[in-house]
Parts: C-alpha cells; structure tokens; sequence
C-alpha cells in the first residue's frame, strides 16, 4: 500500500494533495510509525521513508544534488503521531540538506489535523529559519511553486559572490590548541594558498578547544554549525587548516555533501596546477598517490584475492583492493621513473661541476620573488606571477661578473611551514641538488608581517635536508614595499643584504656580497 504512493503525483502549486495527507496518515496511524514524503519540485514522490514514533532517516540524495542553486529542489512532508510542531531534528534536516520546506502533519483520529512548515531565509536575515503559525491543514492556502520561486530568488540575490563564477567556493577552518596569533596568522596563509590554487574564500571559522576531538576535529553540534554556515553562503568546499587522518576526513564528509579537504591537499594540488616539467610531474604525482593510499575506503569484509589451494577460494578481488593494488603499482612505476630521472639530473650535475663554475642557489620561503630575482639579474623569461608556488620547476641560468667571472646561479621550489611529508620525501632528489651548493641565497620577502616565521620555517627545512651548515647569504626582497629606516633597521639588524627584485638598481649590494662570499671562500680553500 505504501508503494502505490509513487504513483500519485502532486499539483506544483500544492506542498501536497488532501487525498494524499489522508491517505499517508491513515498508513500511519495503522502503523504506528511516521511516515516521510520526499517530494520533487515537479510533483512526483521521490521517496516514501517509514521511521518509528520519533522520527524518519532520510536516506542518501547524491542522486539529487544541491549544484548551483541555492535549494535542492525536494520538500519534506512527513506525519506527527501526536500533532507535535517540528523538532530540532526536523530544522537540522532542513538546514543540512537545503530542503525547499519541511512540513509535518498532525494525526487526529487518523485524519490530517494541523500542519507545521518551515522553511530556510535568505542570507543576512534575522533568522536562517523561519517557521509558519500552525494551521488546520485544510485551511492551509500557499501556492508552493510560486512561493518556493521567488525565496530562491531572493536568496540567490542576497549571495555574496557572482552566481557566473565557476571557481570552488571554500570556507578555510581551523581548529588548534596552538596561541591565538600563530592560529591566525597560519589562517591567513591558508587563505593564500587558496587564493593560489583559485579557490574563491567566502568565510572562515577558528575554533581553539582545550582538546582537540579525535573525529571531527570540533564537536558534533560545532561541526553541525560549521557545515549549515557553509551551505547558507553557497559553499562547495571545506578546507581545514590541520592535517587530517582518513578517518575525520571521512567522518566530517558524512556530515555533509560539501568536499572536505586539508591545508596537505590543498598544497597537492597547487603543485600538481604548477608542474611543467616531466621530473615535477612525477613528484607530484607520487606525493599525491602516497598521500591518497590510506584514504581509499570501501565497504564489506571480504576484500582478499583468490589464489590456488585450500582457504584460497572466495568471492574475488573487491573494487577496493583493485583501486589500492592499482595505486600501489603505480606508485613503484613512479619511484622506479624517479630514479631514472635523478640518474639524468646527477649527469647534469657532474657536467656543471666539470665547467668549474660556482654554483649559487636562491631559496626561500614560497612567493618570496626568487624568480623575479633570477629574471632580472639573468635577463631570462622565467614564469612569474604573485601567488604561492607560482613556480616549481627549476631553473638554471649563467651569470656573468666582472673580471670574466662566471656563475651558475639557480631558482628552487619555494619552502612553506608544515611542508606534506609526501611532498617533502618526492622532492626530497631535488632539493638534494642544492648539497653542490657553494652559496645559497636565502631570498626573504620583507614586506611580509610574518617574514621572521617565514625564515624560521627555511631553516628548518634545510636542516631537515642536512643543509644548514652551506654558506648563505641573507637576502631581504621587496624592499620597495617599506620606507627606507625600515630597510636599513632590517639590514643591520639581521647582518643582511636589501635589494627590489624589480629595480636592478639595488643590485648592486647583492653582487658584491656573492662575489666575496664565492671567490674569497674559494681563495680560501685554495691557501689551505
């Protein structure tokens, strides 16, 4: 009897028939359990849910998605056994699904009695839910269609964002134990490197618990907040801040239908947009691969694979186990080419070194100018644009001094805070070239508030490289961007060199000092 309910359909302009509302309720009462009406826009009943006396589950809508718009196109009309209003689970439901309305419908002698409508309000008004008076359901008079058209509308209007933009639209959290200004000013780099990977940021959330929760990272009903917060401003995308093990990546996704992803593979995929270069694509790949192992997930127990003999029969190879064996081939393909590609990258190595030529690197923290740097003091066209990891592969170039003397003078990826391990161990055979070093120019970005973590971060990662103890030369960039009492309390300061990527003017300063720093070390081990 419940089934033939998919056969009826309902007038747009009705939440639902009379007939209809007499018939599910009566199915109710007889059965002593609630009855949930999933109704699309166009009339037709999408799903028939029976719960029990409490409440309704309402089963996954992937199949209905949210897309562009601001609701999901489905209503909710479900039965109250006790002609109770609508719950704190009912206004979750609304709120998490981006249902068109929710309705409940009172039971009174087997017969509709009154009816309970809520429905979502446009961002920036007093409430985010507005709830109608009960009435007698046969007194009830709204035009839904109408009625459903024009709040869309009016909440699309109120969208702080162009409804043309293609761009994935994020809200950056951040959930920490650490002090409040190292949570704020690693927020604010997150909202970098969104920005970088052309992420459009609607909003952010920091939340600083005494503990931090094992599974959502935020308590539930907080997490619940965060999630109806993203879906009323037309968020698609969760970034977090934290790194995330598969099991909260998994938890937090249940939650809602937004992507959830973390600060790890948000770089991931900044590096896999900037990779040119056949030795960067194969280290990214890798480190993504690497990093998106343990986070495939399936279900069922049954996942092993059938060999030859007693105990070795069973139903197969699961999906899961294909995709994860899949991954595992492919990943000692990739090491395999890896080394190949090292192989290549030590050959050209071992021919620089037979020139004689002195080996100067620029590092530095990403986005620090290393190669606008290299451009103006080499005249070359290296690719160059204001963003975090603008670029990744690296570049040599030669550089001419006076007195006939030469230079090789090389750009390297550029460092960050909490570098993905994946990414640090794929890179790891690059960054090695920088062992073959005489001098590394350690390019800082002066205008930056946080350049002083930002050389900190540097540090660490060449001492986790076993690098800290090559010459460098100390390098404030983008002095332009400061007054000049500034630029030289930072000089003296810090015993540095300040010059403008963009004015070769300030080179100057910059030359002579990796000219004494080269050819007077060099003097030196050569008089011992």
């Amino acid at each position: 009897m419940l089934e033939r309910i998919y056969r009826r359909r309902i007038l747009q302009d009705k939440i639902v028939t009379p007939e209809l509302a007499r018939y599910v309720t009566e199915m109710s009462s007889e059965l002593g359990r609630q009855i949930g009406l999933l109704i699309h826009r166009s009339g037709k009943v999408t799903h028939v849910i029976v719960g029990d006396t409490k409440g309704i589950f309402i089963p996954d809508l992937s199949d209905f998605p949210i897309g562009r718009r601001a609701l999901r196109g489905l209503r909710l009309v479900h039965t109250h056994l006790k002609d109770e209003p609508l719950n704190r689970d009912d206004f979750t439901d609304l709120s998490l699904l981006r249902l068109d309305l929710i309705a409940a419908i009172g039971i009174k002698d087997r017969l509709p009695d009154r009816i309970f409508v809520g429905h979502l309000m446009p961002q920036g008004s007093e409430r985010s839910i507005e709830v109608l008076p009960p009435q007698s359901f046969h007194q009830l008079e709204l035009n839904f269609i109408s009625f459903i058209d024009a709040l869309e509308e009016e909440m699309e209007r109120k969208r702080t964002f162009d409804q043309r933009d293609s761009r994935e639209r994020a809200i950056l959290v951040s959930v920490s134990t650490k002090p409040k200004y190292e949570q704020e000013d690693s927020l604010e780099e997150l909202r970098e490197l969104a920005l970088s990977c052309g992420v459009l940021v609607l909003d952010q959330a920091m939340q600083r618990p005494k503990e931090v929760n094992p599974k959502y990272l935020m308590g539930e009903g907080k997490m619940k907040e965060l999630v109806i917060n993203a879906m009323n401003k037309g968020a698609t995308l969760l970034i977090f801040d934290q790194e995330m093990n598969p099991s909260q990546t998994k938890a937090v996704g249940e939650l809602t239908e937004l992507k959830v992803i973390d600060r790890c593979q948000l770089i991931l995929d900044i590096f896999a947009q900037r990779a040119h270069s056949r030795d960067g694509k194969v280290q990214v790949e890798l480190a993504q691969l690497k990093y998106r192992l343990p986070r495939l997930t399936g279900k069922g127990t049954s996942m092993s694979r059938l060999m030859g003999g007693i105990g070795g029969r069973g139903p197969g190879e699961m999906k899961l186990e294909i995709d994860r064996r899949r991954v595992r081939d492919r990943i000692a393909l990739l090491e395999r080419e890896l080394k190949y590609l090292s192989e290549a990258r030590r050959q050209r190595k071992q021919r620089r070194i037979c020139t004689g030529l002195p080996i100067v690197s620029i590092i530095g923290y990403t986005n620090a100018g290393k190669s606008t740097l290299l451009n103006a003091l080499t005249k070359s066209e290296t690719f160059v644009e204001d963003k975090m990891f603008a670029t990744l592969d690296t570049a040599s170039r030669r550089l001419r001094f006076p007195r006939e003397r030469e230079i090789i003078i090389t750009d390297t990826v550029g460092f960050i805070r909490d570098l993905p391990k994946d990414l640090m161990a794929a890179f790891r055979s690059t960054l090695e070239e920088l062992e073959d070093a005489d001098l590394l120019v350690h390019l800082v970005d002066a205008s930056s508030p946080r350049f002083e973590q930002h050389v900190a971060s540097v540090k660490r990662t060449l001492e986790e490289l076993g690098l800290e103890g090559k010459p460098q030369l100390l390098v404030f960039n983008k002095t332009d961007k400061l007054q000049g009492e500034e630029v030289d309390n930072l000089r003296a300061r810090f015993h540095a060199v300040a010059v403008s990527a963009l004015d070769p003017s300030t080179f100057a300063p910059l030359l002579e000092a990796i000219e004494d720093s080269v050819w007077n070390d060099k003097m030196a081990e050569a008089t011992v």
